[in-house]
């Protein structure tokens, strides 16, 4: 049944817990329900949100959000080594995850505890532990905003790149994703990545390496790093960790040994923006009701009482003072709702 609410609050709808309102809320439960909302007139301006939990709402939003409440999960096909699992765009991503385990599917077990919905899976391509949602993403399944018609988008449709997909360039407000499709491999053919961090080792811990044993430990580190929404308002990292050319990166190295530098599939460095913030004294800082995670220097956080403009103005601090330091620009991660 399709929900459609005017001068609606986003209070429950950003992870930033700011209190903005939309001018119109539509909430859909099927494609054919999204096709009838754009037929029937949706107007511009227009923004579609997952659960909020990358999104920093600087105004209240005159037009209209809308938000899918999709939630089907089907196999649509499988291999001798994989299942194609199709997902609504609605389900919360996590709750797919441990339903993934649980049925013994392997594959996207690092992404755990990533707040957000499936839909923005593929938008943002989140990813953790070395491990990125367009790496078994097979399919994405949307509806055309302009002309209100289905289409899909192959894995290599996407241009899936380091935070970044097809859905946040070229087709950016231009179509509403419906569903997901993954490809995960069966528990046999399971293909582990350890190799970010200290995973290795606190998988080991609690045994040998498991889909179930993963999803664990990254919960457990998760847990220490980042803070729960529901008492502190953040957004998960704030910044993207910045990639330079080799040059670059060879120069800071000889200034500073113990920067962590990570290559990359384009033969560039990147380099730990939380590292960057850090050094640069910003962690614990608090400026009225903003401040840096006391765990993470990734992580911004409102104390309570914080606006979006609040937030903002605090993060290009931490911009220009890291370009000012390193001559290196940080990218937010987190989408800036003007």
């Amino acid at each position: 049944m399709i929900k459609k609410e005017t001068s609606y609050s986003l209070l429950q709808h950003n992870t930033f817990g700011i209190d903005v309102k939309t001018a119109t809320f539509v909430e859909f439960d099927s494609t054919e329900e999204l096709v009838a909302v754009i037929k029937g007139g949706i107007g511009e301006p227009h923004f579609v949100i997952g659960a909020g939990s990358n999104l920093l709402f600087m105004n209240d939003y005159k037009g209209t959000i809308l938000h899918s409440n999709i939630t089907d999960i089907s196999v649509v096909g499988e291999t001798e080594e994989q299942l194609f699992v199709r997902v609504g765009s609605g389900v919360v991503l996590d709750d797919f995850i441990a339903y993934s385990v649980s049925q013994g599917w392997q594959g996207l077990e690092n992404l755990s505890a990533i707040p957000g919905e499936v839909g923005a899976s593929a938008v943002q391509n989140v990813g953790a532990y070395g491990v990125e949602a367009g790496d078994f993403i097979v399919k994405v399944e949307a509806v055309e905003l302009d002309a209100a018609c289905e289409c899909t988008f192959t894995k290599e449709d996407c241009s899936f790149s380091y935070r970044n997909s097809i859905f946040k360039t070229l087709q950016k407000n231009r179509c509403v994703i419906t569903h997901v499709t993954y490809g995960l491999r069966k528990a046999s053919y399971a293909e582990y990545n350890l190799k970010y961090g200290n995973l290795r080792a606190s998988v080991e811990a609690l045994g040998e390496p498991s889909a179930a044993n993963i999803r664990e430990a990254v919960i457990s580190i998760r847990a220490q790093k980042l803070p729960d929404t529901a008492l502190l308002g953040s957004a998960g990292s704030f910044f993207m960790n910045p990639v330079v050319d080799c040059d670059k990166a060879a120069s800071l190295l000889a200034l500073y040994s113990d920067m962590p530098q990570y290559d990359t599939a384009e033969g560039k460095k990147k380099l730990s923006a939380a590292w960057l913030i850090d050094k640069c004294g910003w962690k614990e800082k608090r400026m009225g009701c903003v401040g840096v995670y006391h765990c993470q220097p990734l992580v911004i956080v409102n104390h309570g009482g914080a606006n979006g403009k609040d937030i903002y103005d605090y993060s290009q601090l931490i911009v220009d003072s890291v370009k000012e330091r390193f001559g290196v620009e940080l990218v937010r991660e987190v989408n800036v709702i003007e």
